[in-house]
């Protein structure tokens, strides 16, 4: 075995072993799903997805496809799809203090950077969102269009993980949403903070989903 299959084995069993203290102090509860879902895609722009970008990694754009398989299922069944992207004024001003612990380089207002990856199929019932902050609700007019259409259980999807996934899991269920989180359609820029933070969502705020429980309720009766 390996040193990296070592440290790999090291860490599921580490999360095992954590998994069953937080069952026993009342969490990892199943939220289960609601009636009416809403898709919400997060940060799967050019800017992160090509890693010829200033801020792209490769690790971003592989998670295209399988956000895709998800977009589809929604939009064959009428759910509501919100694409969430990032985009900023020349001089980042409109990311205030952000800017001064992360870059948002390339991620300006009319560039190529902040367009939505082609792979996501993007349609003109999309709702499409721009954040200048971590969560897809700060400062934007998310939670009123959810409101506004009787949604009850957001399913999140996109990049990444530890950031702008976490930050909007965390306000959309602090708004009384139910929240799940596609396991095979959320990334992050390393392996080790995209697993912990999985770990931590499902533990805590969001059920953490396979892509096929995803699909079959997307595809289910009633939707």
């Amino acid at each position: 075995m390996t040193e990296e299959a070592r440290a790999a084995d090291a860490i599921a069993a580490e999360f095992t072993r954590l998994r069953c203290v937080y069952e026993q102090q009342g969490m990892v509860k199943s939220v289960g799903f609601g009636e009416r879902p809403a898709v919400i895609c997060v940060d799967l722009i050019t800017g992160f997805t090509d890693p010829q970008a200033p801020m792209g990694l490769a690790s971003f754009g592989a998670v295209v496809p399988a956000a895709r398989r998800v977009l589809d299922a929604a939009r064959r069944a009428g759910t509501l799809v919100v694409l969430v992207g990032s985009t900023y004024d020349p001089d980042f001003r409109e990311a205030g203090a952000w800017e001064r612990k992360v870059t948002h380089s390339g991620l300006v207002h009319g560039s190529h950077w902040v367009e939505f990856d082609p792979g996501l199929g993007q349609t003109p019932s999309d709702h499409v969102v721009y954040k200048r902050y971590p969560s897809a609700f700060f400062g934007t007019d998310l939670a009123s269009r959810l409101v506004a259409e009787r949604i009850d259980t957001v399913i999140a999807i996109g990049a990444a993980t530890s950031g702008c996934i976490r930050a909007s899991v965390v306000d959309a269920v602090s708004l009384g949403f139910r929240v799940a989180v596609v396991e095979e359609a959320v990334g992050d820029r390393e392996r080790l903070p995209h697993l912990a933070n999985l770990f931590d969502l499902g533990t805590k705020y969001a059920d953490v989903v396979t892509m096929e429980q995803v699909l079959a309720y997307l595809d289910g009766p009633g939707r």
